[in-house]
């Protein structure tokens, strides 16, 4: 984990220029979110549940906040060219007239995502984590901090492309939403359980690719649920529309009434 991927690493960028196109005076160039190096391997047990624990303690603070302002985040997770952007564009456009929505976008590099969900009219901000290779709720803390979302919000925290690390790190969101798409095939929940186990919601895109991919959509339903027997699990197209129905009704589900006025 972080004493061998990387990413206890400096060079942590929260960068709040991508909300408005104006930097708002915060520099977070030199933020260690987890605080260590990289210790001996002897060590690394011990490093590793000191970084959770730690991880998890931010989290709960996370969480309070959250529920406090009626913000519901939710953590969207997948490995990379899943179509996680392109679906949170889409569904940013369809929320847009009945919820206040806002996104974090989480990278190692670059800000092409975050410049895309803007083109959505959409408050957002780029997290890049340099080496690292997932998000943590410190990070998170101070996205949100530049965020600034209105009361009753909903936050969309696209997470950095892996199918590992961000499993394993609470950032206090509401839910876990797994994005896998038809053209990695079927095995993907059962070479990365851990993943698929702590999600609540899989969305199953590019089904509209099923006809030109050797993939059984019923089997990969099945081997979701072989992880996670209670998930619930959402065939989607971004492309044709089909399955976006439901995920909307899902996520108005998951938000708070907007506030009169």
């Amino acid at each position: 984990m972080c004493a061998t991927c990387g990413c206890g690493q400096a060079g942590v960028r929260v960068d709040g220029r991508a909300t408005d196109g104006h930097d708002h005076g915060h520099d977070h160039d030199d933020m260690h979110p987890h605080g260590h190096g990289h210790e001996p391997l002897a060590g690394t047990v011990e490093i590793e549940t000191a970084l959770l624990a730690k991880n998890d303690h931010l989290a709960a603070h996370n969480r309070t906040w959250l529920a406090e302002q009626g913000i519901v985040a939710l953590n969207l997770m997948s490995s990379p060219g899943s179509g996680k952007t392109s679906l949170l564009r889409r569904t940013i456009t369809e929320l847009a007239p009945t919820r206040p929505v806002g996104v974090i976008e989480g990278d190692q590099e670059t800000r092409i995502d975050a410049d895309k969900i803007r083109s959505t009219g959409a408050p957002v901000v780029q997290i890049n984590t340099g080496a690292g290779c997932h998000l943590d709720a410190d990070m998170l803390a101070h996205g949100l901090q530049q965020l600034a979302p209105a009361p009753g919000s909903l936050v969309f925290i696209e997470n950095v492309g892996n199918l590992v690390c961000p499993a394993l790190f609470d950032l206090g969101e509401a839910a876990k939403v797994v994005v896998v798409s038809v053209t990695e095939g079927e095995d993907k929940p059962l070479k990365y359980p851990q993943m698929f186990a702590c999600a609540d919601l899989v969305l199953i895109n590019k089904i509209d690719l099923l006809p030109y991919v050797d993939v059984d959509l019923d089997r990969l339903v099945a081997h979701c649920r072989a992880v996670n027997p209670e998930v619930d699990v959402l065939p989607v197209s971004v492309t044709t529309g089909e399955g976006m129905s439901t995920w909307r009704d899902w996520l108005l589900r998951s938000a708070p009434e907007r506030a009169p006025g």
